[in-house]
């Protein structure tokens, strides 16, 4: 994180909010911090990613281990509870079967990294991740909320969002450079929205990861809202290791 929150003065952390959040907001960021992979995570990790003072971050944490969300193991280290676990579990079944043979077929077939992932607010979260064959792997990991402007998916939902609600979302976030190529204008980005809708697919062209290149596609609602945007296979690799 760019910020110390530890950093932020007392007065703001007063009351229900603070410069960090609620504590709804902590306590959620808290257990995306632990569910990372590479886990049980350090206290001082986990406030970190979370971006929640450390004596914030301990306090939460006391209470899911509690709870069962989350386990501690020696030297301060917390990893993923069974309650959690449960949850997951709960939340996985209930996908259709369909979804993981569609994403099973796609990637067998084309031997690339397939990717689902859901619109959330402001960005995009994975929420399923099959590698493909290639010797070379993606930096994305289940959970992972990237942007919607820089990544094939994000824009295959933006370019079927109402024209105001992209308008909306640009003057929130603005378009951050992750890359060279990433598009940073609204003019730009309103331009390729508009190839997306006329062929029906969008490209991420090193947009996002450097030499990674991918296409998506968005699953859209039966009145046209974007719902799970389900990605076609990553574009073949170009010959100076382009991958997707």
């Amino acid at each position: 994180m760019s910020t110390d929150v530890d950093e932020v003065p007392e007065a703001a952390r007063a009351g229900r909010t603070s410069a960090a959040g609620s504590a709804l907001e902590k306590a959620l960021r808290i257990l995306e911090a632990v569910a990372v992979p590479g886990g049980p995570h350090r206290l001082t990790d986990v406030a970190t990613a979370a971006a929640v003072p450390k004596s914030s971050t301990f306090r939460i944490l006391a209470s899911l281990v509690e709870q069962g969300f989350v386990r501690q193991e020696a030297e301060s280290r917390y990893g993923v509870g069974p309650r959690l676990r449960g949850l997951s579990a709960l939340v996985g079944g209930g996908e259709p079967p369909s979804i993981g043979r569609i994403l099973g077929e796609l990637q067998e077939n084309t031997g690339q990294t397939v990717h689902l992932a859901l619109h959330s607010g402001e960005t995009i979260t994975y929420i399923r991740k099959l590698e493909g064959g290639q010797p070379f792997r993606t930096a994305s990991r289940v959970g992972m909320r990237m942007p919607l402007h820089t990544t094939a998916i994000g824009k295959s939902i933006l370019a079927h969002l109402p024209a105001d609600e992209v308008r909306d979302l640009i003057a929130a976030t603005g378009l951050p450079r992750r890359t060279p190529r990433t598009l940073t204008t609204a003019r730009a980005l309103h331009a390729q929205l508009a190839e997306v809708r006329a062929r029906g697919y969008a490209l991420d062209d090193e947009e996002n990861e450097p030499t990674i290149r991918c296409i998506g596609r968005v699953h859209l609602r039966p009145r046209d809202g974007p719902r799970p945007a389900t990605p076609a296979p990553p574009g073949q690799p170009r010959p100076r290791r382009g991958r997707g």
